[in-house]
């Protein structure tokens, strides 16, 4: 195991404004992430792939491409904003649930997803599933995902994000991506 590492900056800048259609929410960058400067950035990581085939964006994006997520109506952040590392080393108090939630609330995107069970839980609590959860976050309906990590492929499902993406849709008409 790797150790988690500390910054007194955030590891990479939150991709928030307003009315977006979804955000998702990691727990903290990965160590490639962190060296990148990009989410979701190890060769390994589902992220990128499954948007693209879960119809949330056009086309195939790059890590290095985060910054276009907006034109998808996609913003991006993390619970651990100064950590990076794995999820179990990371320190108990790395994820601020209070700072998740004030920026959700200024920003207010219609869906919230937490790209893992382990953020989910930190997030909304114990006792909870995959998939659409029954109390909203900070005024966002909230998903759980199945981490796209490399690490975490015993528990991938597609399925799940495909959900999220047609419940994403669903609620804009008109909209196909």
């Amino acid at each position: 195991m790797s150790s988690p590492h500390f910054t007194d900056a955030f590891v990479l800048p939150d991709l928030l404004e307003p009315g977006l259609r979804l955000v998702f929410c990691g727990t903290a960058a990965g160590t490639r992430s962190a060296r990148d400067g990009a989410y979701y950035a190890h060769p390994g990581n589902m992220f990128w792939r499954t948007l693209f085939a879960t119809g949330l964006t056009m086309r195939l994006l790059a890590p290095a491409e985060y910054p276009l997520l907006p034109s998808f109506g996609i913003g991006l952040t993390d619970l651990s904003k100064f950590h990076y590392g794995n999820d179990a080393d990371l320190p108990v108090d790395a994820f601020d649930v209070d700072a998740l939630a004030a920026k959700i609330l200024q920003h207010a995107p219609r869906v919230i997803a937490f790209t893992s069970k382990h953020g989910g839980i930190a997030a909304l609590g114990k006792g909870i599933g995959y998939g659409l959860q029954p109390v909203p976050f900070a005024g966002a309906q909230a998903f759980v995902l199945p981490s796209p990590s490399g690490q975490a492929r015993r528990s991938w499902d597609l399925r799940v994000w495909q959900s999220l993406a047609d419940a994403v849709r669903a609620q804009v008409p008109g909209v196909d991506r």
